[in-house]
């Protein structure tokens, strides 16, 4: 039985970013295995950021509009703030990744990207199946072991820039780097975590 029968819409905003996740989490790969052209991916990637915007902008109008939504409004609201956080993180840190004018891959930065692309698939996943609660927590478990990855890769990428003598402004870009993509692998928890209430509140 589907929990939800009214305007489908919202659901389809929802799938929409978590799409745009998966786009620029892969390209966010990409920029990470071949950083020598990071500054051409990271206006793919700035671009799928836009394109995010445009969806949270039309999530929020549909909210004053509608008279009757799906869900609460203030859970539609934390929901699609969640999923656009994760875009804007992802964009940080291919920001990041031109602005220290990084040309080398280093190891940590394309396997924490590549639990991006995972988390994004398996929110991908529990978006499309929001109306069926247990499918859903199940996509969200995954999340939280791809979270638990992440802070393991995290850990030793960071403990690997101190074991050798580095210069000290190689330690200071690729810590800054390794933060902003254990933050949005962060996000995406917190994303699988307001799904979660979703389901319960809606069980």
């Amino acid at each position: 039985m589907k929990l939800f029968s009214k305007d489908e819409t919202f659901f389809d905003h929802f799938r929409g970013l978590a799409v745009h996740i998966s786009e620029a989490a892969t390209l966010l790969r990409t920029l990470f295995e071949n950083p020598a052209n990071a500054a051409q991916i990271s206006v793919q990637i700035k671009k799928v950021e836009t394109d995010g915007d445009a969806i949270v902008h039309l999530i929020n109008q549909r909210i004053d509009t509608s008279f009757v939504t799906p869900l609460d409004r203030e859970d539609i609201h934390m929901l699609a703030k969640r999923l656009d956080n994760v875009i804007d993180l992802i964009n940080g840190a291919s920001r990041r990744v031109v602005m220290f004018r990084v040309t080398a891959p280093r190891d940590g930065g394309v396997q924490m990207a590549d639990v991006l692309v995972r988390a994004g698939k398996e929110i991908l996943q529990a978006v499309g199946n929001i109306s069926k609660r247990q499918r859903m927590m199940e996509h969200g478990r995954a999340v939280k072991m791809l979270e638990e990855e992440g802070d393991v890769l995290y850990a030793q990428a960071v403990g690997a820039l101190f074991e050798k003598d580095e210069p000290a402004i190689e330690v200071l870009k690729w810590k800054e780097i390794f933060d902003a993509l254990e933050e949005a692998i962060d996000e995406c928890e917190d994303v699988s975590n307001t799904l979660e209430s979703i389901a319960l509140k809606n069980s």
